[in-house]
């Protein structure tokens, strides 16, 4: 036990410092690092929550998580990726999950991220779901029922703000895609997709 809380302590600082040195504008876009790839499946063999869905863990699953790295990117950021010079127009300033407890076996969830646009000031972008948690503890089968956006300091103007705007999805267009938790503990979370797409969060410590 004091071995793996030895090794998760190091493969923890080692991924951290790694993809800070990659950079926001790097690891949040679809780019694989073999490197961060390595460190995460080391990670997971010694996985302190081995099924992180349980209800007596949901303290260490909740709040918000910062993404630090995505290896296929997100929806936001592969949609950026596709605008021509992306890196000279659009800025990301942060991309965050926010996680809380909602009925039994489910679990709501809201995704966030801030951009920054050149003379059309911040943006800031959510979609707004839930987690229905499955019969493993670690897999959760994902849909979203609400989408925002809202202009924070447009054109420069730090006092001035815009309506935000929502757009509720219908129960029949809401699509589910099947997520796995494969590391958890109180300052980092691991997530897969079905496709592969990697996906590292450290717990976000911003008022």
């Amino acid at each position: 036990m004091v071995d793996d809380d030895a090794a998760r302590f190091a493969l923890k600082t080692e991924l951290l410092q790694h993809i800070e040195i990659l950079g926001m504008q790097q690891s949040l876009f679809p780019t694989s690092d073999e490197h961060v790839d390595r460190l995460v499946r080391q990670l997971e063999r010694i996985n302190p929550i081995p099924r992180p869905l349980q209800p007596q863990y949901f303290g260490s699953l909740f709040g918000n998580w910062q993404l630090v790295y995505a290896s296929n990117g997100t929806v936001v950021t592969r949609q950026i990726a596709s605008t021509p010079d992306f890196l000279g127009v659009i800025k990301i300033k942060r991309v965050w999950q926010r996680l809380v407890a909602s009925h039994i076996e489910t679990i709501s969830a809201s995704n966030e991220a801030k951009l920054e646009l050149p003379v059309l000031g911040e943006w800031q972008l959510r979609a707004d779901g839930h987690w229905k948690c499955g019969a493993d503890e670690k897999t959760a089968t994902v849909s979203f029922d609400l989408f925002s956006i809202q202009v924070i300091k447009p054109f420069g103007l730090s006092d001035l703000s815009l309506p935000e705007l929502k757009i509720p999805v219908l129960e029949f267009l809401q699509k589910e895609a099947l997520w796995i938790t494969s590391y958890l503990d109180q300052e980092i979370r691991i997530g897969r997709g079905t496709t592969g797409n990697l996906f590292v969060f450290r717990r976000d410590v911003t008022p």
